[in-house]
Order: structure tokens, then C-alpha cells, then sequence
């Protein structure tokens, strides 16, 4: 027994065609399930609505009033179209302004009544909404909000009902064609449909009631249509639940597919381990250590390790990467004729990629170990044979013979590692560095590379559209296919080990990473100096008593005792006055000109942002790390992991624009050498030159850069203050923003994870499960794929 009725198109049931299909397209929805699932983004009453005099700047509300002086035009700087026009009601006056959106003004009549929702900005002492939804109406509503759920004939000729049915009015998010009106009249319609009432629920009747859930009917029935706020809540948790419960059963499905899977036995003397690390020029953690260890106990399992290695920003992972790496290529497997056992480490980009690659050699080059390196501009190899304490470049062809065959032991790159021309003999342990800036299935392609006909490749070497998810900027050149006959495979699945700096909080991790074992860096290796934060707010200072002359004179001083500095700023360009709110966020090329000319005019001051073709800021970095740049001004696209030891000033413009984690990070690129730290964060000045509400909850939110003990305690600060959507992307990864918000209940996420454990305990595989629950194995087929980025 399946839905058959809700996996209906919705363009037939509808009978949609051109701008409503497209819209709906957009919005991703395609069958009527998809309309149910599209759940309100609010809801609406006549208490929600507040009167212009008493709107506060940064709050989004509803409006009611008359609005006049409707007309068209262009922005002053950048010519882009606009509407404007003012909305009155009888406290005050409310600037409305719609940029790209001048047919606003021909769609809304002078004069008429209407509802509009926005956030409420202030320009010049002026209150006004930017873009607001806007909606005519017949009249002022009194205690039942608009005229949503009238009592006549709606857009598909049909009748509703009236509002004394409904204690809420949904608002849904719209496209245009499609407006917030049609998808509650769509809903009522399919609600009326004889055969919803025969919807089967895909979620356990047993789990349902442990957790006092309501069903899938009663579910939607109360989201789409509550009576009061407990019934939206409800339902609203019962998706929650549905949503994380698919994604644990997914996840356990993979781990019990793992388990059964063969790998290399890998195994070193704990002698020979600490004879590689003595020569470190440094001691390794009890973190480090620890993490070593876990390793190398999945390594003896002979089924394949699937683990998350977290480490806060500077806290090693690639010692243990390295240290790993040893004791797989210096292992020969007992009773498994492999002969030297390979490593790939995939990096982001290409100067990360050269950065591990050079640090490697140093780690192995007192050994007999060929290491490669392997790019979209090019391939390296130590150790050259003219040079044996160098690398020398070599042909691509050359390169894939060499890694065909077992010669080179250790094979550093970027995507291009995952190309179908690249093949390995016996690729035994796979590293992904900043493993979320990787889609899941570049991650498999890698550690498919033993198994028989699997590439997933097309013969242009492209990915087949799948999203490189935050290495975008690298743009590699496509890598050509070599024709030339390989080593047969073995069918041996390598090992992995996915490595992040970006911490996560328990609930995401064992959401989102729940294949994943985990393994957390929570300590620093010994001479790294504590950084020295300081917050300073608009008008006002947080943390130490600093302004801006004093930090610029402390960072001069530094620059002269011979130290770097970067200074990220949150736009590349000036905005237009006219169409944003944060007139005095500072850009890259703005910020750089001042510096240049009235700041710091006796340093070499040079600019990187994500607008810059992959060449340009590779060439940037270069130079930065070469200290042939004092100051770098960039967007935070200043690459993670990136090794500038001598820089140890950074400077962060609109503090509050980032995120507790992402400013963690940021800071991050100035602990890498010995020398004392300092990040300073900026908050942009307040627009109505004082202190607001919104400014000091701000400061109050900086401060835990300041106080916190490390990475990870903000992130669960992060998660708790922002959301996880917000935080992590939650659009990216195709999770909705119920299930977002959800991951910060750690037992709602424990009891999802448990719940999917005990089914895949029961059935084992997902082909076994379809027989006993039919619902559930095909909602788990046709589920959206959800992307752990």
C-alpha cells in the first residue's frame, strides 16, 4: 500500500500552465505531497498587526493602512528600477520601496486598502519597509485578520469556508505567480478530496504513540488550518520528528551497508608509530594522540572506518592525518598480497592541496615514499630524481601511470582527484580536508575508486551536476581523460576519514554526520598563544577600552616589529544608499583605498574577494605568504586551513553580519605561528547614531568571541542565539526549517536516532523492510536526497 493519491501531479490537479507552473517549479514543489509539505513560514491574527506609531526598527510585522503616492523610478546610484509610495494609517506615515519590482506600483491601485509585512528600517530619521509583502484588501480587519478565508467562491470556484473555521491565518513563502492565498486555497482543496482521508501514515503507529504524535492527517490538518498556536506546535513537532527520523534511518541503513563491507587490515607497532612522530618539531596532544589511536583500532577491523575527525581551528588534524598516512603505506597486511597500500587526501583548493602536499614531504621524506600531487593545473611528484630532497613537475599522463600502478603511495589533490581518469592499485585510506565544502557523493567517488565499473564519471571528467558546495571559487580546468590500460581493481573499500575545523554542535553532528563515527580535537598544541579578542560596538566599546585610532596604532606597531594583518569586510563593493539598509557597511576596495591613503599609507596593502578569477587570489595568497603583502583586505573568502604563520593581526568590519562560528574561523588565520594573536570585531555604526535595543543585544552576542573557551562552546552559543538554518544553511543541506530548528532539541534527535536503529536492528536492510513496511521504504525512495554539507 502506498499514497498513490498524494504522489499525484500537481499541475494536473490543478490544471496549472504558465506562470503558476513555473513558480511552483521554482519552489520545488511537483506533486501534491509537495503542497502539503510547503508549511506556513507564520501565522497571522489581528493582535499580530501594530499601528505605524508604534513599529521598532529591525522588527518584521504585519501593517494595515492606505497607501498613496504610488509611483515608478531608479535608484540614484546603481539606476535599479524601483516602486515606491507611502502607506498612512491614523497614527503615522510608513515608506514603502520595492527594488526590481516596479510593477508593484501598477498592480496596487492609489488610494486602496491593504495589508503589507516587512522588516521595519529607518533612513534618515524616516521609518520605511524594503521589499515588504503587500497584499489589498477590502477592509481594516477587526479580530479575524483579511479577507483570506471569505466566505465566497475562492480562485478554483470553490468555497473554503469562513474564518470563524480557522483560529490562525497560514502565510506561506511565495514565487512570483504563485501567492500565499493559492497555496491555502490549494490545501483546502486537496483536504476536500474524498481520498485524503484514506492517507496512510509512513511512521510506525508504535512510534507515533510513544511520542504522543499526532498522524500524518491529523498533522497536516493542524499545521495548514490550527485552530490555536498548541495545534501548530504540535504538528510543527511531529514533522520535526518525521523529517530527523528519515535522515537517522538513512544514515543507519549506510552504516549497516558499511559494516558488512571488507576493507584492508591495517597495523603498526606502537614502536614504530612513535619512531615516525620523534621527529616532529613538536609533542603531540593527548587529543592528537587520541585521535591516532581510534584510528588505527578502526584500521584492525578489517571493515571499512567511516569517521568525522572535529578539530577546533589550529588544533593539528593534519599531524594525524600524517601519522595515519605513515602506518598505512608502511603497512604490508598480513595474508594480503597488496604490496605498498595507497593514501588520497582531498583539499578544497589548490592552495591547500600545494600547502599538505609540501607539509608531507616534510613528514616523509626521510622514507622511501613517492608522494603526488595532483591538481586542475597540474602534477607534482617528490621525489624528483635529479633533485631527491625536491619535487619536480611532470605530465599528467605520466602522473596517472605512476598512481595506476602503486608507484606514488600517497596522492594529494583537489577534486580532480575524483576524475574518472584517475585510478589508483590499491587505494587503501582516504582523507577529506574541510569535508563540508565537499558534496556527499564526491566523497563516495573517492572512496569507490577499488570497486569494479564504479566511477559515476562521465568521459569528460565532469561531476555529473553534483555541487561542489563551497568550492565554487576553485574552477579548475577540466581534466582530460588519459586512454591507457590500469591494473585490474581490487575490491577492498578504503578507509575514510573526513576532517572539518568548523566545530559542530552534538545534535547537527549526530544528525547530519550520523554515518559518521566522531572524533574531537578539543586542545591546542603547546607555544600556541592565546588570542586577545576585543569588541568594539558602534559609539561604544565592548570588552577592553579600544576605538578604532588605538587598534590602527597597536597594528601599526606590530607591522612595523614585522607582523601581517587581514582585514575582511562583509561586501566586496559600496552599497547603493538607496536600496539597502546598511549604509555604512565597509567593502573591500573601499576600505582598502582608505587604508591605503589615510591610515596606512607606508604598508603594502592589496585586496582578495570571491569576485576574483581562481588564478588572481591564488597569486594574492602567494604573495601574502611570501610577505610581499603587509595587509590583505578580503571578503571571508580567505581560505581556511591556509598556513601564514606571521600573520597575527585581523581585523573584522560588521562584526554582527557573521555568525559566532564563522567569526571563530575568521579569527582562526592568525594562530598558526608563535607570535601573540589579536582579532578586533567592528560593529557597524548604528544608523540612528545611538544605542538601539538591537545594537546592544549585538555586543552582548560578540562578547562570547571573547569569553569562550573554544570553538565548539560557540557553536552551541551560535545554535541556541541563530538557528541552526541560519548558522548552517539549512536550504543548502534540503532540510526544512522545522527540522532546523528541531536539531537543537538533543532528546527529540536521540530519540529519532534510537527509534531508527531499532528498525534497521529489525529489518537489516532496506530491501528486507519493504515487505513489512511498504510507507516507509517508499517515502524513504522518494524523499529529496538531503546533502550533509
Amino acid at each position: 500500500m502506498t499514497n498513490t493519491f498524494l504522489y499525484q501531479n500537481s499541475k494536473d490537479f490543478f490544471r496549472l500552465k504558465g506562470d503558476q507552473l513555473f513558480a511552483l517549479k521554482k519552489l520545488g514543489i511537483h506533486t501534491l505531497q509537495d503542497v502539503l509539505y510547503h508549511f506556513p513560514t507564520r501565522y497571522e491574527s489581528s493582535t499580530s498587526a501594530k499601528l505605524i506609531q508604534d513599529l521598532i526598527v529591525g522588527e518584521s510585522v504585519t501593517v494595515y493602512g492606505k497607501i498613496s503616492s504610488l509611483k515608478t523610478g531608479k535608484s540614484f546610484k546603481s539606476h535599479v528600477t524601483k516602486a515606491e509610495g507611502w502607506l498612512d494609517d491614523d497614527t503615522s506615515r510608513l515608506k514603502l520601496m520595492w527594488f526590481h519590482q516596479p510593477y508593484i506600483a501598477k498592480l496596487i491601485q492609489n488610494d486602496s486598502l491593504v495589508k503589507v509585512h516587512g522588516k521595519v528600517t529607518e533612513r534618515n530619521g524616516q521609518l520605511s519597509m524594503l521589499n515588504p509583502e503587500i497584499e489589498p484588501i477590502s477592509a481594516i480587519p477587526n479580530g479575524i485578520g483579511d479577507d483570506l478565508f471569505s466566505s465566497g467562491p475562492n480562485e478554483f470556484g470553490e468555497v473554503d469556508g469562513n474564518s470563524a473555521n480557522f483560529g490562525q491565518i497560514p502565510v506561506y513563502a511565495e514565487s512570483k505567480g504563485i501567492t500565499s492565498k493559492w497555496f491555502f486555497h490549494a490545501v483546502q482543496k486537496i483536504f476536500r478530496h474524498p481520498e485524503f482521508a484514506y492517507i496512510q501514515d509512513p511512521i510506525p503507529t508504535e512510534i507515533l504513540k510513544k511520542y504522543n504524535l499526532p498522524s500524518l492527517q491529523t498533522a497536516l490538518v493542524w499545521i495548514h488550518t490550527p485552530k490555536k498556536d498548541a495545534d501548530a506546535k504540535v504538528a510543527e513537532k511531529r514533522f520535526a520528528f518525521e523529517e530527523i527520523f528519515y535522515i537517522q534511518l538513512k544514515n543507519e541503513f549506510i552504516r549497516a551497508e558499511q559494516s558488512a563491507e571488507q576493507s584492508f587490515v591495517i597495523e603498526k607497532s606502537t614502536d614504530e608509530l612513535a619512531n615516525f612522530t620523534s621527529r616532529f618539531p613538536f609533542a603531540l596532544t593527548e587529543g592528537q594522540q587520541s585521535a591516532i589511536d581510534t584510528v588505527l583500532t578502526d584500521f584492525k577491523t578489517g571493515h571499512p572506518m567511516s569517521r568525522l575527525l572535529e578539530g577546533d581551528v589550529g588544533s593539528g588534524k593534519t599531524a594525524v592525518a600524517a601519522v595515519t598516512t605513515y602506518a598505512t603505506v608502511a603497512s604490508r597486511p598480513k595474508g594480503q598480497d597488496f604490496g605498498t597500500l595507497q593514501v588520497a587526501y582531498m583539499a578544497p583548493t589548490e592552495i591547500l592541496a600545494r600547502q599538505h602536499f609540501e607539509s608531507f614531504i616534510q613528514y616523509f621524506k626521510h622514507m622511501p615514499i613517492s608522494i603526488g600531487l595532483i591538481t586542475g593545473n597540474g602534477c607534482r611528484k617528490f621525489p624528483s630524481k635529479i633533485n631527491k630532497d625536491g619535487w619536480t613537475d611532470i605530465s599528467r599522463t605520466q602522473f596517472l601511470k605512476w598512481v595506476a600502478s602503486g608507484e606514488i603511495s600517497v596522492v594529494i589533490g583537489t577534486h580532480a582527484l575524483i576524475q574518472k581518469s584517475v585510478d589508483f592499485k590499491h587505494l587503501a585510506y582516504v582523507i577529506i580536508d574541510e569535508q563540508h565544502r565537499f558534496g556527499t557523493a564526491q566523497r563516495q567517488k573517492l572512496t569507490k575508486k577499488n570497486v569494479k565499473g564504479v566511477s559515476g564519471m562521465s568521459d569528460t571528467g565532469g561531476m555529473n551536476g553534483d555541487s561542489n558546495n563551497g568550492s565554487s571559487d576553485n574552477n579548475e580546468k577540466p581534466v582530460k581523460v588519459s586512454k591507457f590500460k590500469t591494473t585490474p581493481k581490487t575490491f577492498g573499500v578504503p578507509h575514510l576519514l573526513s576532517m572539518t575545523a568548523t566545530p559542530i554542535p552534538r545534535t547537527l553532528a549526530l544528525t547530519m554526520y550520523g554515518d559518521l563515527d566522531l572524533s574531537i580535537l578539543d586542545q591546542m598544541p603547546s607555544g600556541r598563544k592565546k588570542i586577545i579578542t576585543e569588541i568594539v560596538g558602534n559609539g561604544g566599546k565592548a570588552g577592553k577600552k579600544s576605538d578604532r585610532s588605538t587598534v590602527y596604532e597597536h597594528i601599526r606597531s606590530e607591522l612595523k616589529a614585522g607582523r601581517q594583518a587581514y582585514v575582511i569586510c562583509p561586501r566586496i563593493n559600496e552599497p547603493d544608499p538607496e536600496k539597502e539598509q546598511s549604509v555604512l557597511a565597509r567593502s573591500v576596495k573601499e576600505e582598502a583605498k582608505r587604508l591605503k591613503s589615510d591610515v596606512f599609507p607606508e604598508f603594502r596593502i592589496d585586496i582578495m574577494h570571491s569576485k576574483m578569477k581562481p588564478a588572481e587570489k591564488e597569486e594574492v595568497m602567494e604573495r601574502f605568504s611570501r610577505h610581499e603583502i603587509d595587509i590583505l583586505v578580503s571578503t571571508s573568502v580567505v581560505e581556511v586551513g591556509v598556513n601564514v604563520p606571521n600573520a597575527s593581526l585581523i581585523i573584522i568590519e560588521g562584526g554582527e553580519r557573521f555568525g559566532l562560528s564563522q567569526l571563530h574561523q575568521l579569527r582562526g588565520r592568525v594562530i598558526r605561528g608563535n607570535h601573540q594573536p589579536y582579532c578586533y570585531v567592528f560593529t557597524s555604526d548604528s544608523a540612528s547614531g545611538g544605542k538601539s535595543k538591537s545594537s546592544e543585544k549585538t555586543i552582548e552576542r560578540l562578547k562570547a568571541l571573547a569569553t569562550a573557551k573554544n570553538g565548539f562552546e560557540l557553536a552551541e552559543l551560535d545554535l541556541a542565539q541563530r538557528g541552526a538554518g541560519e548558522l548552517y544553511a539549512g536550504k543548502q543541506w534540503g532540510l526544512s526549517d522545522i527540522a532546523m530548528n528541531a536539531i537543537k532539541n538533543l532528546k527529540m534527535v536521540e530519540a529519532a536516532r534510537n527509534e531508527a536503529q531499532a528498525v534497521v536492528r529489525t529489518y537489516g536492510k532496506m530491501v528486507e523492510m519493504q515487505s513489512a513496511e511498504p510507507l516507509l521504504t517508499d517515502i524513504l525512495r522518494r524523499k529529496r536526497d538531503v546533502h550533509f554539507e
